[in-house]
């Protein structure tokens, strides 16, 4: 199975936008996209139901914001949706948009310095055009570059994340299907075994059944980043486990892969209660919702690494916190 349509006319679309400006953007995005396109972003921006609302509200004053964007992918494949029995095709990208933060974005003060956007992105291509996109981008992430503290509580470590560690994972050319097929039983065998947390198994066991032991998971700003299944047990996955309860099942719009790389999204993914509090949150039972990217790298016939990015604002949002305002505030009270 050739992507080659579909991912020239995602590159193409790339060229087009990252080069246009003002309102060369949203011609870029009517170029490219389907009459009825639809896009899915993180918090505050959630879901825009036509191109000039996302040109609008997100890329305009994104680029007014950082200017000289440059493009740095690390990740570039294509499939057919698992989700929907193959039904369609799914272009996925991912990296950072970097420029210089000179202007004002979100209440986020500018630094006149460099700064990345990281970044995550599925398109849903047909009959030539954008019919469906998923953008989802580490906003705290951004703001911890620009010397903001959104979550102090962090369990893991900050950094810019780089790509896979084969730096083999822009997929422009044919890939043997096989491998795809290898990598997508590899997802699903995880998702299978992490169910609702309730395998029965210590946790190191049960994670040791999907990923190699020196995995690494590349988590959002708020958790960071964390190496081998026993460091990420401690720093992530058991935290996070204590910290939840009454988790749901699984949901995902698309779930693909190519070669050694595959992942997905839902909106939202799973739900669940912290009735144990989370990164300085009190308990509470109010069921909040989990807008998720994640993508793999599979090596043999476990998983690698693990590149995760959540929503993070919208989470404290529905648990009545207000991450953009709170922490843009303080820093301001604090400039003064």
């Amino acid at each position: 199975m050739s992507f080659q349509t579909e991912k020239q006319l995602v590159r193409n679309f790339y060229n087009a936008l990252d080069s246009a400006n003002g309102q060369g953007i949203t011609a870029a995005l009517e170029q490219f996209t389907a009459t009825n396109y639809k896009w899915r972003g993180f918090h505050p921006f959630n879901l825009q139901t036509d191109v000039q609302s996302v040109s609008k509200n997100f890329w305009q004053p994104f680029r007014h914001a950082v200017t000289n964007i440059q493009r740095r992918m690390d990740v570039f494949f294509a499939g057919e949706n698992f989700i929907d029995n193959v039904a369609s095709v799914w272009v996925c990208s991912m990296g950072h948009l970097m420029g210089l933060f000179d202007n004002t974005w979100l209440g986020i003060n500018p630094t006149g310095k460099l700064i990345m956007l990281r970044y995550a992105e599925f398109h849903r291509v047909v009959d030539g055009k954008i019919a469906e996109t998923a953008f989802y981008f580490d906003i705290p992430h951004f703001m911890v570059q620009a010397g903001y503290a959104p979550f102090p509580q962090q369990t893991a470590a900050h950094m810019v994340q780089p790509g896979p560690a084969p730096h083999d994972a822009l997929l422009f050319a044919d890939v043997a299907p096989d491998e795809g097929q290898k990598t997508m039983a590899a997802i699903n065998f995880m998702i299978k075994d992490l169910g609702q947390w309730q395998s029965g198994l210590p946790l190191v066991e049960e994670l040791a059944r999907s990923w190699h032991d020196d995995m690494v998971w590349w988590g959002p700003a708020g958790i960071g980043a964390t190496y081998t299944i026993a460091r990420y047990a401690e720093q992530h996955s058991a935290p996070f486990r204590a910290a939840f309860t009454d988790r749901s099942g699984t949901g995902h719009i698309a779930r693909i892969a190519e070669g050694t790389y595959g992942g997905f999204f839902g909106w939202p993914n799973f739900s669940a209660k912290p009735t144990g509090g989370y990164l300085g949150l009190p308990p509470s039972d109010k069921v909040s919702d989990f807008r998720v990217i994640d993508i793999y790298r599979r090596e043999g016939d476990k998983l690698k690494e693990n590149w995760v990015f959540i929503d993070m604002l919208h989470f404290f949002n529905q648990q009545g916190v207000d991450i953009l305002a709170r922490t843009t505030r303080i820093q301001t009270e604090l400039s003064d």
